[in-house]
């Protein structure tokens, strides 16, 4: 298979073979995900900032 023909098959099973979601359902997803999306980022930044905090009491302790 040709690269030209596979870019064509793909196209055609995007156009014709997937189910795309609803433009409400679109951005319904869209608001799940943003929110999942920050407020993991969050948790992220507060273990970081808890284990920096442990990090520089064990070096304070150690000096």
């Amino acid at each position: 298979m040709t690269i030209v023909g596979y870019i064509k098959e793909s196209f055609v099973e995007l156009k014709h073979n997937v189910t795309w979601p609803s433009w409400a359902e679109g951005q319904r997803l869209m608001v799940v995900v943003a929110v999942f999306s920050i407020l993991f980022s969050l948790a992220i930044w507060g273990i970081d900032v808890a284990f920096g905090e442990l990090i520089s009491l064990y070096y304070s302790k150690l000096s």
